[in-house]
């Protein structure tokens, strides 16, 4: 394999390793301030313990993706210098945002959140832990601003091969800012809720809840029932504006060899770029029309429009096909906990083995569909690294083949040592829970109920 083919899997190795963990920090965070809001508000001893077991937690997951980050900027240097060179006055002022509003703010602000309970007051503990979950969620701002910029590029002018920025709203909130930071923000709602509702069932089947157990766990199977239809919402307001500007993405994500009015949807089958058709087919006539334009008689531009233009088609259609599967199965499974909550409110809740077990397997189902919306994204976006603009074999490095597959070799093995151990830590720490420190006042735990 040539450089540009090494030098892009091992973003994607990269990419894919670090994105598992701001994925679960971002709405995590959140769910520590509600936590510590309910603790503030009823004095319930549960409350305080699921904030203290979930720092922990965060704690750990944020610290990995500060790693992995760090790693990821540098491949801007060495693996992908066109890239800077061409697009650094305007990628360079974005990434400069994040770490000056988003990182400085999460780090001043994270070790009074750990280690302030019991030394602050309770007023400045809150605040601290505000501030991170806002620390977060900015952080995911500019990142997003940056990579949607690079999708529906705007707010620019090109001197000697070069992007100069003209327009900093336009860059900032350019065409699919808005869509694509709503639906990472769900995403990420979804991911922390199925990992908080995934160990506490674990916990549940190995007998080793706590009172805080129970109330995370409620808190995480509600969040997920509100969060799911609403990520499905914001995944269609997004198909829509990726089909008015990234039309070549839309026509692989759905197999569309050809433009045709009222285009049937193919649910199932096995693209053949060579031969122009997807083998073995199960369509719904008219419906790709219906669902991606919102009329039956639109007519979708297929792939014949952009030759030499067009991203891979088999890994965008089952990347697709895999998002869209495991959230159908993620609102499911978080529908039946809702409404097995629902039906023995006003009463100590009772979840069955079965759905215990279901949750503890789906612990992670947000990292699957997370990586396979992030991989239809990015591909979908080539032969572009800015799209229509700026190809990514124009950016690529010069460095030997052999230099980068070794480098390659060395991330995968330390990755994925470190995702064994993490998913190893997080295991070991559900089995053995430790009780908050006597700083803050207690009361008796209790067996408190869902």
């Amino acid at each position: 394999m040539d450089a540009l083919i090494l030098s892009r899997i091992q973003f994607a190795a990269n990419i894919s390793f670090h994105i598992l963990f701001p994925t679960i920090t971002i709405a995590l965070c959140w769910f520590l301030l509600f936590f510590r809001l309910r603790f503030v508000k009823t004095r319930d001893p549960a409350w305080e313990e699921a904030y203290y077991f979930w720092t922990k937690v965060f704690a750990l997951t944020f610290a990995l993706g500060v790693v992995s980050g760090i790693v990821m900027s540098f491949q801007f240097g060495t693996n992908w210098p066109g890239f800077m060179e061409k697009t650094g006055n305007i990628a360079g002022p974005l990434l400069g945002y994040e770490v000056l509003t988003a990182f400085f703010l999460e780090a001043s602000f994270l070790g009074i959140m750990l280690f302030g309970r019991g030394r602050v007051s309770e007023r400045v503990h809150l605040a601290a832990t505000f501030l991170v979950a806002l620390g977060t969620t900015l952080s995911a701002f500019w990142i997003l601003s940056l990579n949607s910029w690079m999708q529906t590029p705007a707010g620019y002018e090109i001197v000697d091969g070069k992007f100069m920025a003209t327009d900093w709203l336009a860059i900032v909130f350019n065409p699919s800012f808005p869509y694509r930071f709503a639906h990472k923000l769900l995403a990420s709602t979804l991911t922390a809720s199925f990992l908080i509702a995934g160990l506490c069932a674990w916990q549940l089947l190995k007998n080793r809840a706590t009172a805080g157990t129970h109330k995370a766990l409620r808190t995480a199977i509600v969040a997920a029932s509100v969060a799911m239809p609403l990520q499905f919402l914001a995944g269609d307001m997004h198909g829509l504006n990726t089909l008015e500007h990234q039309p070549a993405k839309i026509a692989a994500l759905e197999g569309i060899w050809h433009t045709e009015k009222s285009a049937p949807l193919t649910l199932l089958g096995w693209p053949d770029e060579a031969a122009g058709t997807t083998h073995y087919a199960l369509k719904i006539p008219k419906a790709a029309s219906l669902i991606l334009a919102h009329d039956i008689n639109a007519e979708l531009k297929g792939l014949n429009e952009f030759p030499g233009a067009h991203p891979p088609v088999a890994p965008v259609f089952w990347g697709f096909r895999i998002m869209v599967g495991v959230g159908t199965l993620m609102l499911l499974v978080a529908w039946w906990g809702a409404w097995t909550l629902w039906r023995q409110r006003g009463r100590k809740a009772v979840l069955s083995r079965p759905l215990l077990w279901t949750l503890t397997g789906m612990t992670f189902s947000g990292w699957l569909a997370t990586l396979a919306g992030w991989y239809v994204t990015e591909i979908g976006r080539q032969p572009f690294i800015v799209y229509g603009l700026l190809r990514t074999s124009e950016v690529a490095t010069q460095i030997a083949p052999p230099m980068i597959a070794l480098t390659l070799t060395a991330y995968l093995v330390v990755y994925g040592l470190l995702l064994i151990t993490y998913v190893g830590v997080l295991k070991y720490m559900a089995e053995h829970p430790v009780h908050p420190a006597p700083e803050a006042p207690h009361g008796e735990l209790g067996k408190a109920g869902v």
